[in-house]
C-alpha cells in the first residue's frame, strides 16, 4: 500500500458531480453494511449467485457485443491479443462466476472477530476486533469476472464498492453490475448503493481526488496504468505494478518436474499476471535440460529469448537473443526470457534485481536450497516445485481475490476478504479514569486473555 500526494483535475462531464454523489452514497451504504449480520451478507451473495446463473444469456450476449468491437481493435493493432483474451467469457465462464460468489459466501465471517483481548486492569478490558475498511474502489481493465469477484469479496467483508472497468468491457460490466444491484434489491435490509459502477474515463480523475470518501483504491491492469493510480491520488492504493515472475531450475532439480512446472507457469494462461516471464537455469543442469525445455516451449508456440549461453545450448535456431530489457519485462504473452546462472546465489540476486515481488519458484529436490530460496527471495509468493500460476485467491482458498498486492503494508499476495478488513479497539470499563493511574492510585497489569 502506498500513499502519495498530487493535484488531480476534476471533471464536469458524466463523471463529474455524479461521481461525488455516488461516493457519498457509498459512504452512507458502508455504515449500514458494517452493522449487517453475517446471515444477511451471505443471503445477498447467494441471491447474486442465483441471479448470475439465471441471467447467463444476458451476460454472454453483452460480452459478445464487447468482443465484436474489440476484435476490430485487435485487427487494427490497438488492442493486444492478451487483452482480448482477458475480455472473453462464455456460459461456462458465467457459471464459474456464480460458483466463486458461492465460495465467498461459504467463508467464515471476517467481521467481529476478536483478534486480541487484554485486561488492562480489573474491570477495564480492551478488545481488538476486525471491521470493514469502508468504501473500496476498484479500477480495472477487461476481465469481466472482476465484477462478481470483487463484489462478493466487498459485500462479504461489509464494504461498499465502486467499480470502474475498461471501456472495452462496458456492456459486460454494465450487465453484471445491473444483475448484482437487482439481486440486492430483493433483500430489504441491504443498502441500495452498496455497489456502484462508473462509466467514463473522466470519472477516474474525480474518483482519485475523493480521499475523504474512499478508503482504498485497487487498480488492476498494466504496469503504466497501476503506476498512474499510485502517483495521482492521496487515497491508499493496494496493487501490483507488474507481474514479472520467475522459475529457477536448480542443479538438483527433477527434470520432468522442471519441464512441467516451467511449461505450466508460462503456457497455461500467459496473459495472467502470475505467468512466468523468465526462466533461470543452473549451469550444472543447463546442457541436458535446455534443449528439451526449449523444444517444449517452441512446440507450445512460445517465443524464446535467451542469453548467450542459452543460445549456445538450446539447439534451436528460432531462439532469439535476449536484450537487457527482457529481464524486467512483463510480456503477458507466449514469450519467455531464459538465462543460465552459475547457481542459487546468482538466481536469487537476479530475481531480487529484476522481479516485481509477485511470485517466484524454485524447482529442486534439495530441501536446503529450497529453504534458502524461499527465505531470501523478496516476493509475496515463493514456491517450491509448483507452478507460479497457483498465485490466485480462489486457488488459495480465499474464494476469490480483489487483486494481488506486491506491497508489504496491510495485505500481501492475493487479497481476499481479510485483506478488505481492518480493526478497531473497543475498550470496556466501569467508570475508569486516567487520573487514578497517573496519580499512582491504580496500576495497569496488562493481562492477555484468550
Amino acid at each position: 500500500m502506498k500513499m502519495t500526494t498530487s493535484s488531480v483535475a476534476t471533471s464536469n462531464s458524466v463523471g463529474g458531480s455524479g461521481v461525488i454523489e455516488m461516493a457519498r452514497n457509498a459512504r452512507t451504504a458502508a455504515l449500514v453494511l458494517a452493522s449487517l449480520s453475517d446471515e444477511l451478507r451471505c443471503k445477498a451473495l447467494l441471491a447474486a449467485a442465483d441471479a448470475i446463473e439465471q441471467r447467463a444469456s444476458e451476460i454472454v450476449a453483452a460480452n459478445a457485443e464487447d468482443c465484436a468491437a474489440a476484435s476490430e481493435l485487435v485487427r487494427q493493432g490497438t488492442m493486444s491479443g492478451a487483452l482480448f483474451k482477458r475480455l472473453q467469457t462464455s456460459e461456462r465462464g458465467v457459471m464459474q462466476m456464480a460458483a466463486q460468489v458461492r465460495e465467498v459466501a461459504a467463508l467464515p465471517d471476517p467481521l467481529g472477530r476478536e483478534l486480541a483481548v487484554t485486561e488492562l486492569d480489573a474491570g477495564l478490558t480492551l478488545h481488538k476486533v476486525s471491521c470493514p475498511l469502508g468504501v473500496v474502489a476498484v479500477i480495472f481493465e477487461s476481465r469481466p469476472d472482476v465484477v462478481p469477484q470483487v463484489a462478493a469479496l466487498a459485500l462479504r467483508s461489509g464494504n461498499a464498492l465502486l467499480l470502474k472497468g475498461g471501456s472495452e468491457a462496458q456492456h459486460t460490466n454494465t450487465a453484471l453490475a445491473r444483475i448484482w444491484q437487482d439481486a440486492l434489491r430483493t433483500i430489504p435490509e441491504m443498502p441500495a448503493n452498496a455497489i456502484g459502477l462508473l462509466h467514463t474515463r473522466e470519472a477516474i480523475q474525480e474518483l482519485l481526488a475523493l480521499d475523504e470518501l474512499i478508503d482504498l483504491i485497487v487498480p488492476r491492469g498494466s504496469y503504466e496504468f497501476v503506476r498512474y493510480i499510485f502517483q495521482h491520488s492521496r487515497i491508499p492504493v493496494l496493487g501490483h505494478g507488474a507481474g514479472i515472475c520467475h522459475v529457477y531450475v536448480h542443479s538438483a532439480a527433477d527434470r520432468s518436474k522442471a519441464v512441467a512446472v516451467a511449461l505450466d507457469s508460462k503456457v497455461q494462461y500467459p496473459a495472467a499476471c502470475n505467468s512466468a516471464e523468465t526462466l533461470l537455469v543452473d549451469e550444472a543442469i543447463a546442457p541436458s535440460f535446455l534443449p528439451e525445455m526449449v523444444a517444449r516451449f517452441v512446440a507450445a508456440g512460445v517465443e524464446v529469448r535467451g542469453c548467450s549461453r542459452t543460445l549456445a545450448l538450446a539447439g534451436d535456431s528460432s531462439v532469439r537473443p535476449a536484450e537487457e530489457t527482457d529481464w524486467g519485462r512483463e510480456y503477458s504473452d507466449l514469450i519467455i526470457a531464459v538465462k543460465v546462472v552459475s547457481g542459487l546465489d546468482e538466481a536469487i540476486a537476479h530475481i531480487n534485481r529484476w522481479g516485481s515481488k509477485h511470485t517466484d519458484c524454485i524447482v529442486t529436490e534439495d530441501a536446503v536450497a529450497a529453504a534458502a530460496f524461499m527465505d531470501r527471495v523478496d516476493a509475496s509468493g515463493v514456491y517450491h516445485n509448483a507452478s507460479t500460476r497457483f498465485a490466485d485467491g480462489f486457488r488459495y482458498g480465499l474464494g476469490a481475490e480483489v487483486g494481488i498486492s506486491t506491497g508489504k503494508l496491510h495485505a500481501r499476495g492475493p487479497v481476499g476478504v481479510e485483506g478488505l478488513t481492518t480493526y478497531k479497539y473497543k475498550l470496556v470499563g466501569n467508570g475508569h479514569t486516567v487520573a487514578s493511574y497517573a496519580g499512582g492510585e491504580r496500576r495497569f497489569h496488562h493481562r492477555r486473555l484468550k
